[in-house]
């Protein structure tokens, strides 16, 4: 009887193990393979699904667009022929104003030396129709406030574009900035003078100083002279002006609005 060759049988056992070892490692393999293509599929069949979506979600958004766009087209032709609806209706009534407050025989209508300073303010405002105001309304918080945003009502409704500080100004900037270009894109300068603002405060006297330039300068006296002017301003008694002791608001918004919309009186003429 042979005896037991250990050798032998350890070099079967480590035979024996490495195929063990291969079949398992061709299992996985085979495992691994299969696992990857059936990831491979679905993300194909996600990236095809996704894809749909996006095409769709363009294709609508395209719609969507094309539908935005197509409304706000006819927003902007309707808002443009609401515009030129009353740009119409505000030059026929500037134009009624103009004859009107130069030829009526009754009625509100221009003194000789208030159709002398509407004529000086028409000639010198043609060709600024670029502006972005009409007027640069100058007054004083203190006693003009009230008056002044009433005036301001009355020639907005007359089509006039009023710069005025308490809506034109814009928090968190440069006050004398924003107020310089106020100045700067105003057709005329329109000051409402009162005690306080003939007082010399900064901002009125800043402001006057630089309306002064204009020779669209339109003085509007409340509450005060000619005379108790004269002795805050050399120049300002020169010209003619309008006075609330003498006519209403609305009665001055007119005269004020036929002179500095001199567009809409060239238009009827």
């Amino acid at each position: 009887m042979s005896g037991f060759d250990a050798a032998k049988w350890q070099r079967e056992m480590r035979a024996a193990q490495r195929k063990a070892e291969q079949a398992w490692k061709r299992q996985v393999d085979q495992a691994n393979r299969e696992t990857q293509r059936q990831v491979d599929a679905h993300n194909r069949k996600v990236d095809q699904h996704n894809r749909k979506i996006v095409a769709d979600h363009n294709r609508e958004a395209e719609r969507h667009n094309r539908r935005v766009e197509a409304a706000n087209r006819q927003e902007v032709g309707r808002f443009n022929r609401e515009v030129a609806r009353v740009n119409a209706h505000n030059e026929k009534v500037v134009s009624g104003l103009n004859r009107q407050l130069r030829s009526a025989a009754s009625g509100p209508r221009y003194t000789l030396e208030e159709q002398g300073l509407a004529d000086r303010v028409q000639a010198a405002t043609l060709g600024r129709d670029d502006r972005e105001w009409d007027v640069f309304l100058s007054y004083a918080r203190l006693d003009g406030g009230i008056v002044g945003d009433q005036l301001r009502q009355q020639l907005e409704h007359l089509g006039v574009r009023v710069w005025f500080d308490e809506l034109a100004i814009v928090p968190g900037q440069s006050q004398s900035l924003q107020m310089d270009k106020g100045l700067q894109r105003a057709r005329a300068g329109l000051v409402l003078l009162t005690p306080a603002y003939i007082a010399g405060r900064f901002w009125t006297e800043r402001e006057l100083g630089a309306l002064l330039r204009k020779s669209t300068l339109i003085p509007v006296l409340h509450n005060v002279t000619f005379e108790q002017v004269s002795e805050y301003s050399g120049i300002l008694p020169d010209l003619a002006g309008f006075e609330t002791a003498r006519d209403s608001l609305d009665v001055i918004a007119q005269k004020i609005a036929a002179a500095v919309l001199p567009e809409a009186d060239a238009a009827a003429a």
